[in-house]
């Protein structure tokens, strides 16, 4: 009897020190039957110990009680192994199994430590998430360090005084309202006022809000909370308000905000707070807002598509960019650093003529310093030849050349007006002659018959 006592207290004693450690412990025998467990693994699985002991592993997890076992691995190569186990409760747990040997050298147990990671998971796609909007911030600062500081080409006297006003409004941490027509150069403007701003080595962030769907915009620019909104990520998300604090955040296209929106803006502009989008906390941020816009906001104001109160708290340094059209002494300084950048970059080395450059400053360019941007790098890319003739230029551009040219001429002769009408038909008609060299493609250009300028040209001795 006393022998069975001490078997008994001693089966007590090994379950009484599996029980004190704050592992879960599994242990099982060289064919996987389970033969101890001690409460820690119960509570961490929630698996009962009679559930599972005298049970095989292979059974246990054919059963669904948990997703992974170790045992036949460990006895097969007698090595240690690790792995991440998930139980039919969904909580995943981490498995350090070692293998026991008999006395001939075989693997007679296999004893599994098991630690609950579930925590730690959600900590790690926590810090996984956080770093993604560090990683975020990083590119745009490197994107930034790589780029040179913003250049602003000009001469003309029109924006040396708007230069000379952006300087002075840059120091100061007053919010800014850009205005001018579509591709006036508003971008660089802003880049150039946060360069010059005291906040130049912190983050820019830029938001184009007619880009963005109406039901996304609050949750991009106030960030939002776990579970805030259907498909949301479930860590939640830092709005743009919070990733350019102590920076500066540009709103470009504000005229496009819905109404709602700018009710919401206006009260993060006047208290640099936010609220996220499921969340009831109020955050505090630190943003200079700079602001831009092609539209007429004293328009939109009296039509009630944009609200009183936000245009007056906007509108406290307003920089207006006047179009390319009105300052046409910029014209020629911005072709030439435009065909500085793509000759570079394309490894030519395009030139042109008298006659076309003449016709670049002639232009209306209505689509300002964008248009003239893309056009001088489609130009370059489609060359064939080394100099640009007035040939190379598309019909449009000639048309609009050749009114200018023909209204000063007009202006400058004392002649009557059917002197005048012929002269300048005359002259479209040799102009556009030189340029295409042919009857057809003139013909094209003024849309009308051929046999009418075969006529005309005759008329004028041109041909």
């Amino acid at each position: 009897m006393s022998k069975l006592l001490d078997t008994i207290d001693m089966e007590k004693l090994h379950e009484g020190i599996l029980d004190v450690l704050s592992d879960g412990i599994y242990v099982s025998d060289a064919s996987g039957k389970t033969l101890k467990v001690n409460k820690m693994y119960e509570q961490l699985t929630g698996l009962k110990r009679e559930e599972i002991i005298g049970k095989f592993v292979t059974d246990l997890r054919n059963q669904g009680s948990f997703d992974v076992v170790l045992n036949p691995e460990i006895v097969s190569t007698g090595q240690k192994k690790s792995s991440v186990q998930v139980t039919k409760e969904g909580r995943r747990v981490i498995l350090n199994g070692y293998p026991v040997f008999d006395e001939s050298g075989k693997v007679a147990l296999v004893v599994t430590f098991v630690r609950d990671v579930t925590l730690l998971c959600q900590l790690k796609d926590q810090i996984a998430n956080q770093q993604e909007v560090i990683d975020k911030f990083r590119e745009v600062q490197h994107r930034d360090k790589k780029m040179q500081k913003s250049t602003v080409v000009y001469e003309s006297q029109e924006m040396v005084k708007l230069i000379n006003l952006l300087d002075k409004v840059a120091k100061t941490d007053a919010t800014v309202l850009l205005l001018g027509e579509t591709g006036a150069g508003k971008d660089v403007l802003c880049r150039l006022i946060h360069e010059h701003s005291q906040r130049k080595n912190e983050p820019f962030f830029k938001v184009d809000c007619s880009t963005i769907p109406e039901s996304l915009i609050e949750s991009e620019l106030f960030g939002y909370e776990s579970g805030a909104f259907s498909g949301a990520n479930t860590k939640g998300k830092p709005g743009l308000f919070e990733m350019a604090d102590k920076g500066t955040l540009f709103l470009d296209e504000i005229g496009e905000l819905p109404l709602l929106m700018q009710s919401k803006l206006l009260r993060a502009l006047q208290d640099q707070e936010l609220i996220r989008v499921g969340s009831t906390k109020v955050r505090k941020f630190d943003v200079r807002f700079i602001a831009a816009t092609n539209k007429d906001l004293e328009e939109e104001v009296k039509h009630g598509r944009f609200r009183s109160d936000l245009y007056y708290r906007l509108r406290v340094a307003v920089l207006q960019i006047p179009p390319l059209r009105e300052r046409r002494g910029d014209i020629l300084p911005l072709i030439r650093f435009f065909s500085e950048k793509y000759n570079a970059k394309y490894r030519k080395e395009v030139t042109y003529t008298n006659e076309v450059c003449k016709t670049f400053e002639n232009y209306k360019w209505p689509g300002n310093v964008r248009e003239m941007d893309n056009f001088i790098q489609s130009l370059i890319v489609t060359c064939e030849q080394e100099t640009l003739d007035v040939s190379d230029l598309p019909h449009y551009m000639l048309r609009d050349a050749f009114n200018m040219d023909q209204s000063a001429t007009m202006i400058d002769n004392n002649k009557t007006l059917d002197e005048l009408m012929s002269d300048y038909e005359k002259n479209l008609i040799k102009k556009a002659l030189d340029a295409h060299g042919s009857v057809a493609k003139v013909a094209k250009l003024l849309k009308v018959d051929r046999t009418t300028i075969f006529r005309k040209a005759k008329k004028y001795s041109l041909l």
